[in-house]
């Protein structure tokens, strides 16, 4: 009889852990009504291909949008990280609305890798390298001399060099994204006071306003609830904007991962820096940034011959590079004409001038438009949720206990990455640029994006077909996480990994 009972309790216990997890696997494969009301269409193959034909004949590049760029000022520029994803714009879009390239400096820790730097204006732009975690390094970089033809003029600085680590959230491994991210920015702006700069406009990130998933329901709650009205995970769904702000700053697990706490830090530190003397605010692109073959959003799933994902129902306001370079402009052109402009010391949030998509969507487009294999592999998201748990686990275990990293096998390619803090920064969400948006009398920018993400995704997607012509198996490009990788493994080497945690 005993035995009956226990059998009997053990079956039912079974049967509850599994409807529990079986509704919680529901709710992960869902897409809220609120989300779908904001976005509720999907791409077509026709609308895509349409795209690309159109694209394919007149390409976007900054002569089609020439009128939408603020007017030229006399000024000089400093633009760190400026062969990157954003640098890289603003520096393409300076140009094409004048400025001579003698009056521009990039300052990279990478060399130029741009295709569409290499050549024309942008190859003669002045290149530093520099280290900006370096004190000495970035004011070197911002010391250096220039032509005698615009050494007169004022000087603006664009910060939007940065390292990007999306899936670590632990306080054990903050230290590379708070060398780069928070000590580099703080590098940057006392260079820049040194160098008489009266302008200076970070790039921050959508992904500061991002709370973690919270997975957990009560089995009661969830148990209790008709399977046609599960109760929401927390956070499951949030809005991006600029509203926390001006909020006290949040704790370090309050944030999602390190990159957004570091992200936030330097964003308080440049937009409280702010002074007649020395004008500065932040653009917070929402998540994620596209616009380039190495860029991780499309740029990263292109490149994968497999792809595997749990997230290709979730919605996300994706921004092309384009608008945000264009966002930065026009915070400029209002920082510049009025030292005392109400705009000054506080971040605004951009995204693409159209509803968020699904990453469905960007999957589509990669399956219907890319001449490189491209293979969508769906998992259930529950298990890799379980599955990050364990992978952060084992990644931390050296970083606790040293002497284990001569025992333990490293983890290699995309699996590292499968973290809690990359679930988090891959759920639905909203973004909104109505501040942005406002005109400049009105306390805004008067942004206004140029790019809809279907054209930059389409347009993306011809200029890969062009670079893989005669190609059967996509290139690899540098993505800003793997050049993150990069700066860490060389930190690591030269033994500055333990001073960086501090």
């Amino acid at each position: 009889m005993a035995a009956l009972v226990i059998g009997l309790g053990a079956a039912s216990l079974l049967l509850l852990t599994y409807t529990y997890l079986s509704r919680l696997s529901s709710i992960l494969k869902s897409t809220p009504e609120a989300v779908l009301k904001v976005s509720p269409k999907r791409w077509t193959k026709e609308e895509l291909r349409q795209a690309y034909q159109r694209l394919e004949k007149n390409l976007i590049t900054t002569k089609t949008y020439a009128d939408r760029i603020p007017p030229k000022l006399d000024r000089r520029y400093i633009i760190t990280g400026g062969s990157g994803l954003v640098g890289g714009y603003i520096v393409l879009q300076l140009l094409e609305r004048g400025q001579s390239p003698e009056s521009i400096r990039i300052v990279e820790f990478r060399p130029l890798n741009r295709a569409d730097m290499v050549s024309g204006p942008a190859s003669t732009v002045d290149f530093v390298k520099a280290d900006i975690s370096s004190a000495e390094s970035t004011n070197n970089a911002f010391e250096k001399s220039w032509p005698s033809s615009v050494a007169h003029l004022p000087l603006t600085v664009f910060h939007t060099a940065a390292v990007i680590v999306p899936s670590d959230r632990s306080k054990l491994v903050y230290g590379l994204c708070e060398s780069v991210n928070v000590r580099g920015t703080r590098n940057v702006l006392d260079a820049a006071r040194k160098a008489g700069a009266d302008v200076l406009i970070s790039t921050s990130s959508g992904g500061v306003s991002i709370r973690p998933i919270e997975l957990w329901i009560s089995p009661l709650e969830l148990l209790l609830s008709p399977k046609n009205k599960l109760p929401e995970i927390k956070n499951y769904l949030q809005i991006m904007d600029e509203k926390d702000f001006f909020e006290p700053p949040r704790k370090h697990e309050e944030h999602f991962a390190n990159y957004a706490v570091s992200k936030a830090r330097a964003e308080r530190t440049v937009c409280g820096a702010n002074s007649p003397e020395l004008r500065t605010g932040s653009i917070r692109p929402a998540n994620g940034v596209y616009g380039q073959p190495g860029d991780n959003t499309l740029g990263g799933s292109l490149a994968m011959s497999d792809c595997p994902t749990w997230c290709a129902h979730i919605i996300q306001p994706f921004v092309h590079g384009i608008n945000v370079a264009i966002a930065h402009l026009d915070y400029e052109a209002v920082l510049a004409a009025n030292p005392k402009a109400p705009q000054a010391g506080r971040p605004f949030m951009i995204t693409d001038p159209n509803p968020p998509i699904s990453y469905i969507d960007m999957y589509l487009a990669i399956e219907t438009l890319a001449t490189t294999p491209f293979k969508l592999i769906r998992l259930p998201p529950l298990p890799m949720w379980f599955l990050s748990y364990i992978v952060e686990w084992y990644s931390l275990l050296p970083v606790k206990y040293p002497f284990l990293r001569r025992i333990l096998p490293e983890l290699k390619g995309d699996i590292k990455h499968m973290k809690p803090g990359l679930f988090s920064v891959t759920t639905h969400m909203v973004a909104t640029n109505e501040n942005a948006s406002r005109s400049v009398d009105e306390g805004g920018l008067g942004f206004r994006g140029v790019v809809t993400t279907l054209e930059g995704m389409v347009q993306e997607i011809v200029e890969w077909n062009v670079e893989h012509k005669g190609e059967k198996k996509a290139k690899k490009f540098q993505t800003s996480i793997s050049f993150a990788e990069e700066i860490a493994k060389a930190a690591e080497a030269a033994g500055v990994m333990e001073k960086m945690g501090k």
